[in-house]
């Protein structure tokens, strides 16, 4: 009996990764809060700090303080930290930091480790783990390189630390920038829009970041030898490639016509890359049609892959939603993918985290659009930035008021931590 009662008293390891993800959040914005944080040296409200740790731990890249005019360099590298926190996962991290103490990963940890990531098994979970860091750094300091020579160009020493934010930030998805002045708050990195090397490093470092660990596991092991991947890392890559490929082709005919050939394909590659899920933006994207702000949603709303620093549902609960409404039209009992029977479990969570994003996405929405009085269809798009994780903005979020903004962190919150990371927590078996 009284062993029963001490197993209830442990967390199950749904609920250490929400409630992880939270203390980073609280922590996040209590030290943005203080003086040293801000430029100006002031004290900075707690609901904007709340709003930006939030953003930056769920690595969304919605702002109600420009990044770039508004905080410190110590302000700065705070909210780096909390990008890359937020971008590996906060049990990731915890699990790094428990390896460079030299202290053992116990069972729960590792299990804790395998739901965070959705890792097929416990078994080799410290050696994903040790791949993820390895992995990680090398991308970003590549990434950091590569962007050098343009930041360092135009902005001499302080380039250097440009280069690496930005690297940091396009790698985990998180859609920060600290380009803004207080003449030109918010501006992402539209001032780049023709500029072919920052364009190319920030998307390769959007996919590589959103693609998921584990399907990057499966390229160094495999390599070209797609058949032996795995199935999930099969479904990511095609489907990750269609979702960037179709609507970039639909963005070029139906926006930037003002553009030469050359910088209407670049700037159409970049809004169909960006949005699953990273928040950047090379053009005005309230000027883009509204066919195409409608796609953007869907986009935003499917975000990137499981285990990785993406958000949204992901793209293999989209790939099996279609996989199922194929078979029913082809009269077919399951779904397949590649040959193989989709289970009805797979199908069941698909589904239930389908359902979550969809009535999170339009509650989200509909909430907003009557509280500020805004257009629904604007209020829609911000609202699936933020349940995806994204950061896409067609500017309301710095005036929207406080119920508003609870309502955007809400959304951001749910969006990191997933959906049924969320109900396995609230409701344990």
């Amino acid at each position: 009996m009284s062993k029963d009662i001490h197993k209830k008293k442990h967390l199950s390891s749904f609920q250490l990764i929400i409630l992880g993800f939270a203390s980073v959040i609280l922590l996040g914005a209590i030290i943005l809060m203080l003086p040293v944080s801000s430029a100006e040296g002031v004290i900075t409200p707690f609901n904007q700090t709340l709003f930006t740790s939030t953003s930056a731990v769920c690595v969304t890249g919605l702002a109600v303080l420009d990044t770039g005019s508004y905080w410190s360099v110590f302000g700065q590298v705070v909210i780096l930290l909390l990008i890359q926190i937020g971008g590996l996962g906060v049990v990731t991290v915890a699990v790094s930091v428990f390896m460079l103490s030299g202290r053992k990963i116990s069972l729960m940890q590792r299990s804790t480790m395998q739901n965070a990531i959705s890792a097929h098994k416990v078994g080799g979970i410290v050696r994903l783990t040790k791949f993820i860091l390895k992995g990680t750094l090398f991308i970003e300091m590549a990434g950091a390189l590569a962007l050098l020579p343009v930041f360092y160009h135009d902005f001499g020493r302080k380039g250097i630390w440009m280069a690496v934010f930005h690297s940091i930030s396009a790698f985990c998805n998180a859609g920060f920038d600290i380009l803004g002045t207080p003449a030109n708050p918010f501006p992402s990195i539209t001032a780049y829009a023709e500029n072919p090397i920052v364009n190319v490093v920030i998307m390769f470092l959007i996919i590589a970041g959103g693609i998921g660990f584990l399907t990057w596991e499966d390229i160094c092991i495999n390599k070209t030898h797609f058949r032996k991947y795995h199935m999930q890392s099969k479904i990511i890559v095609v489907t990750t490639a269609l979702l960037i490929v179709l609507p970039a082709v639909f963005f070029f005919f139906s926006d930037f016509t003002h553009l030469s050939v050359g910088k209407r394909l670049l700037a159409s590659a970049f809004q169909a890359v960006t949005p699953r899920t990273a928040g950047f933006n090379t053009m005005d994207i309230s000027k883009m049609t509204e066919v195409s702000k409608a796609m953007i949603i869907i986009l935003m709303l499917v975000g990137g892959s499981p285990s990785s620093t993406a958000g949204g549902m992901k793209v293999t609960t989209f790939a099996v939603m279609i996989s199922v409404a194929a078979a029913v039209f082809q009269k077919r009992q399951n779904g397949c993918s590649f040959g193989r029977r989709i289970d009805d479990d797979t199908v069941k969570n698909a589904a239930t985290v389908f359902f979550m994003y969809i009535s999170l996405f339009l509650l989200g929405g509909i909430a907003i659009s009557k509280l500020e009085n805004l257009p629904l269809v604007t209020c829609l798009y911000e609202s699936a930035s933020a349940v995806g994780t994204v950061g896409l903005t067609l500017g309301i979020t710095p005036e929207l008021g406080a119920i508003s903004k609870l309502i955007l962190i809400a959304q951001m919150y749910i969006g990191r931590v997933g959906g049924l990371t969320l109900i396995f927590a609230i409701l344990p078996a």
